[in-house]
């Protein structure tokens, strides 16, 4: 039995994991996923000075309130960049950490020096698609239900989560058990990017052949790979 935290990407809350948590607990893991700070059912709570950062240390304080230990953390998208801030500094609670399909910054990289994003929505605190877009572009490959499901939840992200340059003194340069997991139908991260971040880990590889949200198209599938080791 494992504890698996599961961290969502951009525009997205705990939610995204609905699909996947019920595979997870019946392989009997315990499974925590939480909203990251303004984000989803949190996005009332937006404000100045949620970041990476702050984001990650908000997670490590979950960590060791629930006394957690050989996790395996998983993050997506940009849940990546907050989940190898947590693997930072919290070392010694994580078993795996297992990025799917997800952002792996370097430090002082920052999400637009691999994503190209087209021009967003938002204000000083958030940022991004319309509605429009996430329809037709974020979520074009998911079929109904799902997509009309997801549409209804995505929220604008905290901003400087987005934008600013992230911290990792030094994940990178430490021993992880790692495994990157890259959707061949998604532009974004590109493969380059996720390779990168599976070379320098020295990670297992896995693919699955779908696009940038496999938790809600290939849950199932997903999930075996988050326990495979």
């Amino acid at each position: 039995m494992a504890n698996v935290v599961l961290l969502h990407g951009a525009y997205q809350g705990g939610w995204i994991w609905q699909n996947v948590t019920p595979h997870l607990r019946a392989a009997g893991h315990n499974v925590f996923a939480p909203s990251l700070d303004g984000c989803g059912e949190r996005r009332h709570a937006l404000r100045l000075g949620i970041d990476t950062e702050s984001q990650a240390a908000e997670v490590a304080e979950m960590l060791f309130f629930e006394d957690l230990k050989d996790i395996v953390l998983v993050g997506t998208s940009c849940g990546g960049m907050v989940g190898c801030r947590v693997a930072e500094i919290a070392r010694d609670r994580i078993g795996r950490v297992v990025l799917a399909d997800a952002l792996a910054l370097f430090n002082g990289e920052s999400v637009g020096d691999h994503v190209k994003r087209p021009t967003a929505v938002g204000d000083a605190l958030s940022t991004g698609p319309s509605r429009e877009d996430a329809a037709n572009r974020m979520f074009i490959s998911l079929p109904e239900p799902i997509k009309s499901w997801a549409l209804d939840r995505y929220t604008p992200h905290p901003i400087a989560a987005m934008q600013a340059p992230v911290k990792l003194a030094s994940f990178w340069q430490q021993s992880w058990k790692a495994s990157v997991i890259w959707c061949k139908q998604s532009v974004n991260p590109p493969v380059s990017h996720q390779r990168r971040a599976q070379e320098t880990l020295k990670a297992s590889w896995h693919e699955l052949d779908t696009g940038h949200y496999p938790m809600l198209t290939e849950p199932e599938k997903l999930a075996k790979l988050i326990m495979a080791g």
